[in-house]
């Protein structure tokens, strides 16, 4: 018999609401994310779907509705707290620490673990993203839009998280570096990391993952698998331009 933790959702979004300020972003969005998979998040600007992924991270917390991660309800922890309970965040735009060196950066990524721990972590990591061995001593500032974000994301895999929450990972990136990015979460998910992502390449995004949600508006307009979205007509049409 499965171990019925395996069927319950790592993450589980119920009836979110979220304002900033006297404007409701979010509208009862609810959404599901399961072990090993990669879920995608789309929707024009607006949609709401950066204000989702902040919400969960509590940095926007909903006014209504709930957010439970591995069964527990997290909807009004602080984010500080996140990265403890094993969610990992890689904001949108490429944060890095600039004036501190690669090693420096995955250093800081692993600020909660042991000081015995954290080179095996920083090995693993340079073993998922070689480029960052290779340049471990240079200031990060000085690092092409595509290792830097390699770098966000080796951060944020300091710390072995149960699911990782990736903001645009492909935004301002050259064809080649979003080729390498999106491998990277491929890769990911076949070591059997959990992966949710909101990203503007609809049809990109669509193509790699397990299910996907479309919203509009701040609200669910489309749930099904990656796959039957890309192929949904009124999907096409609305968000992946025909």
């Amino acid at each position: 018999m499965k171990n019925s933790a395996l069927l319950l959702p790592l993450l589980k979004v119920q009836s979110l609401q979220v304002n900033y300020g006297a404007v409701q972003i979010l509208f009862d969005v609810s959404i599901d994310v399961y072990r090993g998979e990669i879920v995608s998040i789309i929707g024009p600007n607006g949609a709401g779907k950066s204000t989702l992924i902040k919400a969960i991270i509590g940095l926007h917390p909903p006014q209504t509705g709930q957010i439970l991660f591995n069964s527990q309800n997290i909807t009004h922890t602080p984010p500080h707290l996140i990265p403890q309970l094993g969610i990992g965040y890689v904001p949108q735009g490429r944060v890095v620490f600039a004036s501190m060196t690669v090693m420096e950066n995955l250093e800081m990524g692993a600020f909660l673990l042991p000081k015995h721990q954290r080179k095996n972590a920083i090995a693993k990591v340079c073993t998922q993203f070689p480029r960052l061995a290779q340049r471990y001593a240079v200031p990060a500032g000085q690092l092409s839009g595509g290792e830097q974000q390699m770098l966000a994301i080796g951060r944020a895999l300091m710390l072995n998280p149960k699911l990782i929450l990736l903001d645009e990972p492909s935004l301002g990136l050259s064809p080649k570096y979003v080729e390498m990015v999106f491998d990277s979460l491929l890769e990911l998910k076949r070591q059997g990391h959990t992966l949710l992502m909101v990203e503007q390449n609809a049809a990109r995004a669509l193509a790699l993952a397990d299910r996907g949600y479309a919203l509009e508006l701040g609200r669910n307009r489309f749930t099904d698998t990656g796959q039957a979205l890309l192929n949904n007509k009124d999907v096409r049409r609305m968000y992946l331009g025909g």
